[in-house]
């Protein structure tokens, strides 16, 4: 195991936290967006999108062994598997005659982005950055500590 793993773990969860933040600001720019794209030949409003995580499967004494035997790779941390948009959500229907999306009723499509939903996942990213950049610096310190025993 490296001197350098704990940072190597910290530093893709810091990655994958900062693509969620990136993810979420989308999701964010694009809540009135009725036309992102065209299916069938008709537009479609913008559809929200979500980072799927995922971390080294396993169980943590098989980590635990892994570090106390000195193997590499004891844990890989985090990586983003997939952005998918939300098929689930349907698109909410706002009453506006005069919009030039707007259907036969006068109602209009629009994304499927709640920003209530999306602020509360933006702190969220925000607090496991804010969390890994400790970690990150904690290590460098320790690190940084264990040289400074030499002198």
């Amino acid at each position: 195991m490296s001197i350098f793993s704990s940072m190597n773990t910290t530093a893709s969860a810091l990655t994958a936290q900062r693509l969620r933040m990136d993810v979420i600001s989308s999701n964010i720019a694009n809540v009135d967006t009725t036309r992102a794209r065209q299916v069938n030949g008709e537009w479609e409003p913008y559809r929200r999108k979500s980072v799927t995580l995922t971390e080294d499967t396993g169980q943590f004494s098989s980590f635990l062994s892994k570090a106390m035997n000195k193997e590499e790779n004891a844990g890989n941390g985090v990586k983003v598997t997939a952005i998918r948009d939300d098929n689930q959500t349907p698109f909410k229907l706002v009453y506006n005659p005069t919009h030039p999306d707007a259907n036969e009723d006068g109602y209009v499509e629009m994304p499927n982005v709640d920003v209530l939903t999306e602020m509360v996942d933006l702190i969220s990213a925000t607090r496991s950055y804010e969390a890994n950049v400790t970690v990150f610096n904690a290590s460098k310190s320790m690190l940084t500590k264990a040289l400074e025993i030499g002198k």
